[in-house]
């Protein structure tokens, strides 16, 4: 089984409120149903959430009473990117299930309390893909604040134990630093969770909540703890996620997991 991330600057415009790459989206469905694989399927807000939970402070728990109806606002609109990814999924056969955060999951002070995880085996039981995604959730400690796609990737890694972890990523994969303001970035074909360590990155001008690649390197280690290996690919060029669920070669990142 795999576990894919697909990136909200993938399937979204991250600079542009609410836009939606269906082209792309399609193409990555038509990938993973071609490969015949079991995977449980993440994906990031983007634009859809990023934005708009920025503007509202909603991961820093509830301030004001005006931040219940951003919340609410928020999740509406993660909301319909999910639509969106399940009915590209649906159109290329593949019967995705959507498992809200907010429904499944509780944090305290950002840090995970409580999980279903049963249902996620359910419905891979019965054959279907399992379909969750970064959103606003409640809190103990805060009343509410953001689970990332990153931290439900993690958490579902360390229950289901896959073959292996993948990011979809709007660049080849890691670099020493921010490829897109940084033209002497080195792209790192191969990682240990200790090289990991040396590298710098730098934020986008894009709104992100979720620490960005920072948040990401962090996840994949505590990923690579586990043992799992972590693959991050390209989504936007063609069969770079079929090549890699099926096992061939391809231009990617490897981070491999502890043994």
């Amino acid at each position: 089984m795999f576990l894919i991330k697909l990136g909200g600057s993938v399937i979204t415009d991250k600079a542009k409120k609410y836009t939606f790459k269906k082209q792309i989206m399609d193409r990555l469905s038509l990938e993973i149903k071609k490969s015949n694989k079991e995977i449980i399927l993440v994906h990031g807000a983007g634009s859809f959430g990023h934005i708009l939970a920025k503007q509202h402070s909603l991961n820093q728990g509830l301030k004001n009473k005006s931040q219940i109806q951003g919340f609410s606002d928020t999740h509406v609109m993660v909301q319909q990117l999910n639509s969106h990814v399940l009915k590209s999924l649906h159109e290329k056969d593949i019967a995705a299930v959507s498992l809200p955060p907010h429904a499944i999951l509780t944090l305290d002070d950002h840090k995970p309390l409580k999980m279903n995880y049963e249902i996620f085996n359910e419905y891979l039981t019965n054959g279907f893909t399992p379909v969750t995604f970064g959103d606003v959730v409640l809190d103990n400690a805060l009343s509410f604040s953001i689970c990332s796609g990153d931290l439900l990737i993690q958490l579902l890694a360390e229950y289901f134990k896959p073959e292996k972890v993948i990011f979809v990523l709007d660049e080849d994969g890691i670099y020493t630093s921010n490829p897109k303001i940084d033209k002497n970035a080195k792209f790192i074909d191969k990682a240990t969770t200790d090289e990991l360590e040396n590298l710098t990155t730098s934020a986008n001008d894009h709104a992100d909540v979720t620490k960005g690649m920072k948040g990401k390197i962090e996840t994949i280690k505590n990923i690579s703890q586990l043992g799992i290996s972590t693959i991050l690919l390209n989504g936007n060029i063609n069969n770079r996620l079929y090549d890699t669920l099926i096992g061939r070669k391809s231009k990617n990142t490897v981070v491999y997991g502890e043994k």
